[in-house]
């Protein structure tokens, strides 16, 4: 394409549209019509400059000019409590819903890890003396020992607090590193399930197993699946980079990173629920059969919640992305 030629039959219609714009609220009908036609045209015209040329200048301009249309024919809005929820009620469940092929597979193999090292663990005394020495491995798993306390060590609610922060960060870190080629969302997780196969090799080898599990299990659902959700939808946005499928690089990760986005405010609340749980009722009195299912309850509403509420909201079209009015324009695609 000759630049020179090009910006010398479309320089007029640029500058149109930099003046109808300059005219605000003030455009007649017929402007406001032109207007959109130009914004559309420029856009177009802007794709095949960056196609093409290198020229910043120019770029830049027609850069600034398309977003300026952009937003003089979309207007502004607000957020507002109607859009909160609808994420809670649609977007978030529906994003869940659609990554279940990610992070469901995820899970599954997760927990197998995490079982197979338990029983490594558990079945190799020279693995065991390997960890810390005999002394403090009976202080760990005997009666009252470290596995126990650690839920009561601290008042409840400081406790519920120091944990959501915590697992909050880890599933941040699952979503946000999944665009390096999935590697350290990889990692993340081998490394919760070896504290977690750990734990149960240690306690198995010690004959409480049992203890163990009514201790983790309470929260550890719903935990462990706000986790699992995570490091699939950062597997999946780093699958993108690999694979974008027919869209480009740019426009699929865009759009899985605003779902991504949109995740982890979700997953925050999740982690919150779990944190309230592991702070009060994990280390209540409360017998281990009544602790198990609370935690068994919540499991279950949540995936009831991905599952209805998403499935249905996911087969009306929503994908947990920002509705189209409030994205930013996507440029046609050169041919």
């Amino acid at each position: 394409m000759d630049l020179d030629v090009f910006v010398t039959a479309h320089r007029t219609e640029w500058d149109r549209l930099e003046h109808l714009l300059r005219q605000g609220r003030r455009l007649t009908g017929a402007e406001a019509d032109e207007l959109v036609v130009l914004y559309q045209r420029t856009a177009t015209h802007l794709s095949l400059i960056q196609s093409s040329s290198t020229d910043p200048l120019l770029t830049g301009r027609l850069t600034q000019l398309v977003a300026r249309a952009r937003s003089t024919v979309t207007g502004t809005r607000k957020a507002s409590w109607r859009d909160a929820a609808r994420f809670l009620t649609a977007g978030f469940p529906a994003a869940v819903y659609r990554s279940r092929h990610w992070w469901v597979p995820t899970a599954v193999l997760s927990i197998a890890v995490a079982a197979l090292l338990g029983w490594w663990i558990g079945t190799h005394p020279e693995v065991q003396a390997a960890i810390a020495a005999p002394e403090d491995l009976r202080a760990m798993t005997r009666p009252g020992g470290e596995y126990e306390t650690y839920y009561s060590s601290h008042p409840a609610a400081s406790f519920a607090a120091q944990v959501w922060t915590n697992n909050a960060q880890a599933a941040a870190l699952c979503l946000v590193l999944g665009a390096f080629l999935c590697l350290p969302v990889m990692w993340i997780l081998f490394l919760n399930m070896l504290n977690l196969g750990v734990g149960i090799g240690l306690m198995s080898s010690a004959g409480r197993l049992d203890v163990f599990l009514g201790l983790v299990l309470p929260h550890g659902l719903l935990e462990l699946t706000a986790v699992f959700v995570a490091a699939g939808t950062g597997l999946r946005l780093g699958w993108t980079v690999i694979d974008p499928g027919p869209l480009s690089r740019r426009t699929a990760l865009a759009q899985q990173g605003r779902a991504a986005l949109g995740m982890a405010i979700g997953l925050a609340l999740v982690l919150f629920v779990s944190g309230l749980i592991e702070g009060f009722v994990t280390p209540s009195g409360l017998p281990t059969w009544a602790r198990i299912t609370i935690g068994i309850t919540a499991e279950l509403a949540f995936l009831a919640y991905v599952y209805i509420l998403g499935g249905r909201a996911a087969r009306a079209g929503d994908t947990g992305d920002l509705a189209a009015v409030e994205r930013s324009a996507e440029l046609p695609t050169a041919a």
